[in-house]
């Protein structure tokens, strides 16, 4: 089958993935195979093409956000048949979709809700996942006292999906920031209450709207560089939630308040065998709430075609950290 891969980490100017022969994806018991129609494509993915190198004689094949058609299914993949519609996510440690097909494990998938073509669906996995996780952590729900809400980069996938899903599910305030028009209205679309400018003083904006302090804070991007202002702003025994934590994240900051921190990767769940068919269940309510238009897909780029021109321009796309919404490429 056709596939987008690569040999060697490489910078976008350097930009080396090619349209190439690979084998079929191989099933394991508890897989279903997917014939992919359309991916999502995520800055954590271009972030891998520049640090990921295959091992000698192999490549690289990337993608954990896809929306497809069952194709085949494994001996104990018993929730979906063939020609089911589906949307999820992959995992790390396998190829991805950037590929005619791909083998993921059925519990980490969800059916399609009817009304969603394809290249919407594709919009809405990795961010619903991430988000939910990320606020509502494996209880379902937010953490107690939790009624302001604020979300670092209301218009990326993440911070969309969020945003949706806590106007939804929940009755807190959120807040949402961006630092040019199109953002904040974005995030405004997407259901924020108060929608602040990230480039200027954070903690003199919520002071100026008569918000002393904050519940819970998700950070999507630039946490190492933000935790100052956020440790100003969280109330004593707050909450941070963290997508982009790394080895410069020092939270000592945070001490002084007693806060809780929250660290969120979206493949935790399948890589170390933990109830992923959690996050199943998860898009099988994200699905739900689109049928009830409570969520709307984030798709506000779709290129056409899995070619290696394509997979360049989001590419170029993810990196300017300008999107809104989610960039998506439908075959």
């Amino acid at each position: 089958m056709k596939a987008l891969a690569y040999e060697k980490a490489h910078k976008l100017e350097d930009f080396a993935i090619e349209l190439v022969d690979v084998a079929e994806p191989s099933l394991r018991d508890t897989d279903v195979l997917v014939e992919v129609r359309a991916i999502g494509v995520n800055p954590g993915e271009a972030f891998f093409r520049g640090v990921r190198s295959a091992e000698p004689g192999g490549r690289v094949l990337l993608g954990w956000e896809f929306a497809g058609v069952v194709a085949a299914a494994g001996a104990s993949a018993g929730r979906f048949k063939v020609g089911d519609r589906v949307y999820g996510t992959g995992d790390m440690t396998r190829d991805g979709c950037w590929a005619e097909r791909v083998a993921v494990d059925h519990r980490i998938l969800a059916a399609i809700p009817d009304r969603l073509s394809f290249g919407h669906a594709a919009s809405l996995p990795i961010g619903s996942l991430t988000a939910w996780e990320a606020v509502f952590r494996d209880q379902g729900e937010l953490p107690r006292d939790v009624d302001r809400v604020l979300i670092l980069g209301g218009a990326g996938g993440v911070g969309s999906m969020a945003t949706q899903i806590l106007k939804a599910m929940t009755g807190a305030y959120i807040i949402g920031t961006g630092s040019r028009p199109e953002s904040k209205a974005w995030s405004e679309k997407m259901g924020a209450d108060l929608v602040l400018d990230h480039s200027s003083d954070i903690a003199e904006q919520l002071a100026s709207a008569g918000i002393p302090s904050l519940d819970l804070v998700l950070s999507t991007a630039k946490t190492a560089e933000q935790i100052g202002w956020i440790a100003q702003v969280l109330r004593p025994f707050g909450h941070l939630s963290v997508v982009d934590a790394g080895a410069s994240l020092d939270v000592s900051p945070l001490m002084m308040k007693a806060a809780s921190v929250h660290l969120e990767m979206v493949f935790s769940r399948i890589m170390n065998g933990t109830a992923p068919e959690k996050q199943g269940n998860i898009l099988e309510t994200i699905a739900s709430l689109v049928d009830k238009d409570l969520v709307v897909p984030i798709a506000t780029t779709r290129l056409k075609g899995l070619s290696a021109e394509t997979m360049k321009a989001a590419h170029e796309l993810v990196e300017s950290r300008r999107t809104i919404g989610k960039v998506v490429i439908e075959a």
